[in-house]
């Protein structure tokens, strides 16, 4: 959106995905190259059974997730030495600069509602090859 055009309401349908470096498909939702915001994002998300993402930080801004349904278990930390399980009905916060992993282990898809405070949700993410293989194995259903 053109910042010189009135500013207005707009409904997004989900439809389209993309891949984020994280190495997940996201649902298109609300984000500057959709609606124009300026502080803030928010898509959907489905991880598959047994899959998982890339280790990854988003260096300058927060996370806020709803699960809808199914579990994801993430590991975080500097040397993702931390470990918790978000249910359908919950809600996780990652703060800004985070290691996390997130995994789906169970036998069903994983869906949620992400936000973040960065309107271009793939700006800030760094990659951090050297982390993946700290939960190998453990992301073994």
């Amino acid at each position: 959106m053109d910042r010189r055009e009135k500013a207005t309401c707009r409904v997004i349908r989900p439809g389209g995905a993309y891949d984020g470096k994280q190495g997940l498909s996201y649902f298109e939702g609300i984000a500057r190259e959709t609606v124009g915001s300026t502080g803030i994002c928010m898509h959907l998300l489905t991880i598959p059974p047994g899959a998982r993402a890339r280790a990854h930080l988003h260096e300058s801004h927060e996370t806020a997730i709803y699960v809808l349904s199914g579990e994801a278990h993430t590991w975080y930390g500097e040397r993702l030495e931390e470990h918790v399980v978000v249910r359908a009905g919950e809600m996780f916060y990652i703060p800004a600069g985070v290691p996390h992993l997130p995994a789906n282990l169970s036998d069903v898809p994983c869906s949620a509602v992400i936000a973040r405070t960065d309107p271009h949700e793939q700006e800030s993410v760094v990659l951090l090859p050297e982390l993946d293989g700290l939960v190998t194995g453990k992301t073994e259903s």
